[in-house]
């Protein structure tokens, strides 16, 4: 008899991603004394808010079929010629580099290199961001990225207001020339601060005084290029500081603004082989004066030493990090966009100085052979000066030309009703200038492009090009064959531990799975080449992905809206707290600004309350990290005719579930207060319990922790929030949506071309895929922290002494018994081949662990063998049997150079690298040995130095 065959498509993505097979998962709920993974989280889940998921979702597809389905939406998006600029521009991706970097888990899996030892390779990568940017800026001091264009200008003038002497001013000038969207977010950042954003002309101002810094653009966003000197001195004999946006290519020609007194310059990395991608994600760069490193916001990479006096990189001045300073904190922003910062770090690597200057003046050759011929066609040009941008007075011709433009498939910029703009760019050549002349002129009689370009000139004003040399570091004068960029892209990515090695046990991070099929659409030409500003006939494909995610994330929380704009964890914390200043202020409670906070909080939380012109009171913890519910009632009802909102985390930061949470809500509600409910522990919740139906008004969602968008090394990341239906309202908008006011990102979707990934994620999994990876996170946590109870006490848990989705090992016994700090452990962890978990976090002194549900059990026992381990070497050390100070933990981790060279230690070689024998198949060599923290904060250096200046030093 013919074995029945079943002919359907078989969905076998979700056993993919999930790591324990079932026979693991039965051998560890057995070891947990339970029969059924669904009494296990009957009781993780408080009865209170069981029942409370509303996930209705589909089942899953396969990869195949789900990449069929995407594609489907993807040729939605049309593919024109797009000129509209205005911060975006085409831009070619070197093959070496979106294969080797932008396509490779090497690089897009690594976390945020907050442990150097093992982050060389993408540190050396953000240095050279650094450098680059310094070295076109005119300005010393750089940081690792931020976020996009517009918020780094609304960073920068926070900036201004803090370090201005101009005291008495509270308004800052922002130049009409600076890019609309820019302008937007300025507005929406200044008016919980109580700033005053004057736009206007700045060839008008007549009294600097009257403002404590102001924003330029350079070249203007409409094509001009002004000369900014005399003004700039103007701002600062009026004690005012002066920020520029600057185009970088333009910078390879221009004099930097650095070299004309600018105190920060700011802009886009974009066009330097960062895909334009619907509006990001993109890396912003921010530069500044010396005198102002200690307060520039985001992060930054630095030269330091390790424990052998060699060379070695770090993040710098962590403590400035709002996870410490809190409410005090100057930013919010906790992460940078790393793996775009290094494509267009490797970009200038690739192309150097001679590349970088070739490219800028041939996209301005050509835009000056436009021009002409435009002029030759009776257009009127309305620049003298120019880099790339054009704009032309077109008066009643202005909408046919813009129908006409379209037939030919070109996109134009739309000024307004009488005036029309175009870019050029790299991907711009002799036929599209050609197309552009057709569409302004009559049936043969376009320009002669040969004849023009003989006799054109540039346009460049001559008082400002660039004088300095850029690049001159070698790093950007080697690599320019695709064999050497090749083997140095390779060279850095083996320097560094990420999630394709090895597991990354870092609590409230969430480094799961990042599935190849949900990565492949990324670098689709459908989704990569469509411009943010362009009609929205063009960019059906992302509507259709956008409206079917936000349904997808709307039944994933229980919410009744999603706003996919904020580009961040920290701008989805920052919406979402506008979204409830907003509504309280629509029904007449604009007093309400106190933000009830508990201590176990994100530091994050804090910071953004602040920036949204809230006032923080912090609540109390008990004796088990939850929320002391008496306090927060006391608080609540003494602050509740100015009660705003509570900021929560759920799962506690503590690992979590608290049983009160319904009441807490309650509390909160029934004194005129909204409840955010931070969804940086989503993992553990998704189709078990749903913030927006136990008592959440507002939640954001981090897509790079749950809903499986890499981190690329500290970033790119999403933050879109969920809200109830009364605060729908007041999600944030942009000019190119329905609501005008209250955008937090320059581009109406934000990062909306790494979104693909979690639609793919979603799609394969379904509602009982997610449901069953959220019983696994639990499990696997679970698993771990009964594992290592009897090793290291496991500090919270809940009414069933069982953890959620993380637990936190308390080692401050440790230190007192042998000495040995977390520090030491987390640094000994790197000779076993694992990223330490979460350090000191919320705890000090102890180390937070979440495994994900896509670590298989052989995984997660081979990194509870190393904590085992590692606890024997600290019985040694309590039992005398190795040195306090002379032990393979203090001296973690152990180079291969240390090896080889002459041993000193009283233990052997073969405990400092093979601990265990398994290591001996598969081991990872840290480039560097424990790196000087403090000298790195005492010594400075942000770009990349030669070795002589370095010793110098």
């Amino acid at each position: 008899m013919t074995e029945a065959i079943d002919l359907g498509t078989a969905n076998e993505f979700i056993p993919r991603h999930i790591g324990p097979r079932e026979a693991d998962t039965a051998n560890m709920l057995e070891q947990l004394g339970y029969d059924s993974l669904d009494a296990l989280i009957a009781s993780v889940i408080p009865e209170s808010i069981k029942g409370s998921s509303v996930l209705e979702l589909s089942a899953g597809l396969s990869e195949a079929d789900a990449l069929a389905k995407i594609k489907a939406i993807a040729v939605k998006n049309q593919q024109f010629s797009t000129h509209i600029g205005q911060g975006y521009y085409g831009t070619h991706t070197p093959s070496p580099i979106l294969r080797n970097l932008l396509e490779n888990p090497a690089w897009y899996t690594a976390y945020t290199p907050y442990q150097p030892e093992i982050s060389q390779g993408r540190l050396e990568a953000l240095l050279n961001f650094q450098t680059l940017i310094s070295d076109l800026s005119g300005l010393p001091i750089t940081n690792a990225s931020l976020l996009d264009e517009a918020t780094a200008a609304a960073e920068a003038m926070t900036f201004c207001k803090r370090l201005s002497k101009n005291k008495a001013s509270n308004a800052f000038f922002a130049s009409q020339h600076c890019h609309p969207q820019t302008l937007d977010v300025l507005r929406t950042r200044a008016e919980p601060l109580g700033i005053e954003v004057v736009i206007g002309d700045e060839r008008e101002i007549t009294d600097a005084s009257a403002y404590f810094g102001a924003l330029l653009q350079y070249p203007a966003s409409n094509g001009d290029i002004f000369d900014y000197r005399e003004l700039v001195e103007r701002f600062h004999a009026a004690k005012a500081l002066v920020a520029v946006a600057a185009d970088l290519l333009a910078l390879t020609l221009l004099t930097p603004p650095g070299e004309f007194g600018a105190d920060v310059a700011l802009g886009s990395a974009q066009r330097f082989g960062v895909p334009l991608g619907f509006g990001g994600p993109h890396a912003a760069y921010f530069a500044t004066r010396d005198a102002f490193k200690r307060d520039m916001p985001g992060r930054l990479v630095g030269v330091s030493v390790d424990r052998f006096g060699k060379p070695a990189l770090r993040l710098a001045m962590q403590t400035r990090e709002q996870h410490i300073r809190r409410e005090k904190a100057t930013s919010n922003i906790c992460t940078a966009q790393v793996l775009l910062a290094n494509i267009a770090s490797m970009y200038a690597v690739y192309h150097g100085p001679q590349g970088l200057t070739r490219i800028a003046k041939r996209v301005h050759q050509l835009t000056a052979i436009l021009a002409q011929g435009l002029a030759k066609l009776g257009l009127v040009v309305e620049q003298q000066s120019f880099f790339d941008t054009l704009s032309l007075a077109t008066g009643s011709k202005t909408a046919a030309l813009h129908a006409k433009a379209r037939t030919l498939g070109i996109n134009l910029r739309e000024i307004d009703g009488e005036r029309l703009g175009l870019s050029l760019d790299e991907t711009t050549n002799q036929a599209a200038v050609e197309r552009l002349w057709q569409v302004f002129a009559e049936p043969g009689q376009s320009p002669d492009f040969a004849e023009l370009a003989a006799t054109v000139a540039s346009q460049l004003p001559q008082a400002l090009l660039r004088q300095s040399a850029i690049l001159t570091h070698p790093v950007f004068n080697r690599y320019h064959s695709e064999t050497e960029l090749m083997r140095y892209l390779r060279k850095l990515a083996d320097k560094d531990l990420a999630l394709d090695r090895s597991m990354i046990p870092l609590g409230s991070c969430t480094m799961k799975l990042n599935a190849a099929s949900e990565m492949i659409p990324v670098t689709w030409a459908e989704f990569g080449n469509l411009h943010p500003f362009a009609p929205a006939e063009q960019s059906q494909g992302y509507t259709q992905l956008t409206t079917e995610l936000e349904a997808m994330l709307c039944a994933a929380t229980g919410y009744d809206g999603m706003s996919l704009q904020p580009n961040a964890g920290s701008q989805g914390e920052y919406a979402g707290l506008l979204a409830i200043r907003a509504y309280h202020r629509s029904r007449g409670d604009d007093q309400r600004d106190i933000c009830l906070i508990p201590q176990s909080a994100h530091g994050t939380n804090p910071a953004t309350a602040s920036m949204a012109g809230m006032r923080v009171v912090v609540t109390a913890c008990d004796a088990r990290g939850n929320v002391d519910i008496d306090d927060l009632r006391a608080k609540a009802e003494e602050h509740k005719e100015r009660l705003a909102a509570l900021m929560i985390t759920y799962p506690s930061t503590h690992g979590v579930f608290e049983e009160g949470i319904r009441e807490i809500c309650q509390i909160v509600h029934d004194n005129g207060g909204q409840v955010y409910i931070d969804g940086a522990n989503m993992n553990a919740m998704v189709g078990l319990c749903a913030p927006g139906q136990f008592g959440g008004d507002v939640s954001h969602l981090n897509l790079h922790k749950t809903f499986c968008i890499p981190h690329g090394g500290g970033g790119p990341g999403v933050g879109p929030i969920g809200v109830k239906a009364h605060l729908i309202p007041f999600l944030p908008g942009h000019e190119k949506m329905a609501r005008k006011e209250g955008a937090v990102s320059a581009a109406p979707f934000g990062s909306a071309s790494i979104l693909p990934i979690t639609w793919m994620y979603i799609t394969m999994m379904g509602g009982q895929g997610l449901k069953r990876a959220s019983q696994l996170a639990i499990l696997n946590a679970n698993y771990i922290a009964r594992r290592l109870e009897e090793h290291y006490p496991v500090l919270y848990t809940g009414s069933n002494s069982l953890v959620a989705h993380e637990c936190i090992l308390d080692l401050r016994p440790l230190k007192e018994t042998s000495g040995i700090s977390v520090d030491d452990v987390a640094k000994r962890l790197i000779d076993f081949g694992f990223h330490a978990p979460t350090m000191s976090f919320p705890v000090a002194g102890t180390l937070m662990i979440e495994p994900t549900e896509s670590e298989s059990k052989e995984e997660l026992d081979r990194f509870c063998d190393a904590m085992i381990a590692i606890r024997a070497e600290i019985h040694a050390v309590e039992r005398g049997e190795l040195d306090p100070e002379d032990n393979p933990l203090k001296h973690a981790p152990h180079t291969a150079a240390e090896l080889v060279g002459e041993w000193t230690h009283g233990y052997s070689r073969e405990q400092a690298v093979y601990p265990v024998a398994s290591l001996i198949e598969a081991k990872y060599w840290p480039p560097v040995g424990r790196v000087d923290n403090v000298f790195g904060d005492r010594n400075l250096v942000c770009a990349c130095p030669s070795i002589e200046a370095y010793q110098e030093a």
